[in-house]
């Protein structure tokens, strides 16, 4: 189990929505010190937290961030982005962005921080999504469901070196990645950053935070209809 006092946490994706609320939420239950990470990093006005630039696609940034934070022992990859657009008609370059960012940036980041994550016995958190296992995000979908995959096979890797690795899991919510959906209904950040650190404290696997997301996860063992009934028909 992996407890949030005195720890020393790396956020990715920081500046808002659930990474504002994963650094707030750290501080709040006692972290040491909080490195706040994004492309454009803003200013707290706390002591406790540390802005740093960083481009979660760029090798040489992650290298710089490493530098500079070498002794984080909770690494929380949760920087995102999400175009919209279908596989077979999006700009390529939105595929492969929503790949670089929200696959590949975090392998990146875990294979950079794994020294540091073992030698303090740590945590690695990554913030998945119902669209890990709901195909209508498209190319969201894709890069999460990697992302998925990747945290189990992290979770093979770093587990038996002492390392808890966390994958969460929530539906839609009120963050500026929702912008143009209705809010009704919408989970609240610091509702489902309370869910995932509590699971993270509790030395959890996964966490699912909602109701459709574990409906969505229940179904993913079921025939494909179940998830999309509009093939039942076909």
């Amino acid at each position: 189990m992996t407890s949030l006092k005195d720890a020393t946490v790396l956020v990715t994706g920081a500046n808002g929505g659930l990474g504002a609320e994963f650094v707030k939420a750290a501080l709040d239950r006692g972290a040491r010190r909080v490195y706040a990470t994004a492309r454009r990093p803003k200013e707290w006005g706390d002591g406790r937290v540390v802005p740093l630039p960083l481009d979660v696609t760029d090798p040489d940034s992650v290298d710089r961030v490493l530098s500079q934070a070498d002794d984080t022992t909770i690494l929380v990859n949760n920087a995102a982005i999400f175009p919209r657009g279908d596989l077979l008609t999006a700009p390529f370059d939105d595929i492969t962005a929503n790949i670089e960012t929200n696959l590949l940036g975090p392998i990146r980041l875990t294979r950079a921080f794994a020294p540091a994550l073992r030698s303090a016995k740590g945590s690695l958190l990554n913030v998945g999504s119902v669209l890990s296992w709901f195909a209508v995000g498209k190319a969201h979908s894709v890069s999460k469901a990697g992302l998925w995959m990747a945290t189990n096979a992290f979770r093979l890797e770093l587990e038996p070196e002492g390392v808890q690795v966390l994958g969460a899991y929530l539906g839609a919510t009120d963050t500026p990645m929702q912008a143009d959906a209705d809010r009704s209904g919408m989970n609240k950040p610091a509702d489902v950053v309370a869910a995932i650190y509590d699971a993270l404290e509790a030395g959890e696997h996964e966490v699912i935070t909602d109701e459709m997301t574990n409906k969505v996860h229940a179904a993913i063992s079921q025939p494909v209809t179940a998830l999309y009934p509009a093939l039942a028909s076909r």
